[in-house]
């Protein structure tokens, strides 16, 4: 059974299609909503609210769209929603296009030629998991869904109705803000050969 079937099934009332829609998408919206919150019980609870969501308003689904962007940018909005409630602290990048960097700014350590690191892969993770809650939720989601979630510019710019150059200017703002982030963090504790 196609997708598109259990979409028609799911919106005549049938629990099965219904199910296996939810069962086919849960674990990947968990992982965003995850990585997004950093935080297991928002995570599911986004889960919950999204599917929530999506059996409320399944009706309002018309196909213009593909069904996992459409249930992407519920899970996203959700989670972005719970992260405005709770108030948390972002550093706000300036909104200079190119962030006020010129190649004489700073010198970036090269840190990813270095075969010491393989050693080190998670203190590497966790540098980078704390420059990632650093960024600005908006920065972050975008980073989130086109790096980490691995979808195209296209269907980013669709679960965050941002346009697609929107979506790239940010994009590129959120890798700038993670790599200096990265090179100070290696520069004041230098990788020991």
């Amino acid at each position: 059974m196609t997708e598109n079937d259990l979409i028609k099934r799911a919106k005549r009332g049938d629990k099965e299609a219904t199910a296996r829609l939810v069962s086919q998408y849960s674990e990947r919206i968990y992982n965003l909503a995850l990585r997004i919150l950093r935080n297991k019980e928002d995570a599911e609870d986004i889960l919950q609210e999204t599917f929530l969501t999506v059996l409320r308003k399944l009706e309002t689904f018309d196909g213009r769209s593909n069904f996992f962007t459409w249930i992407y940018r519920i899970a996203t909005n959700a989670s972005l929603m719970k992260l405005r409630k709770k108030k948390l602290l972002f550093t706000e990048l300036p909104d200079n296009p190119d962030l006020g960097y010129t190649p004489g700014d700073r010198m970036l350590v090269d840190w990813s030629q270095d075969p010491s690191l393989n050693v080190q892969n998670k203190e590497i993770k966790k540098i980078l998991d704390g420059a990632i809650n650093e960024l600005s939720d908006i920065y972050r989601s975008v980073f989130i869904l086109r790096d980490i979630e691995q979808l195209s510019i296209i269907e980013t710019s669709q679960i965050l109705n941002l346009s697609e150059e929107n979506v790239k200017i940010r994009l590129r703002r959120a890798r700038l803000f993670l790599r200096d982030k990265i090179s100070k963090q290696f520069e004041e504790n230098p990788v020991k050969k």
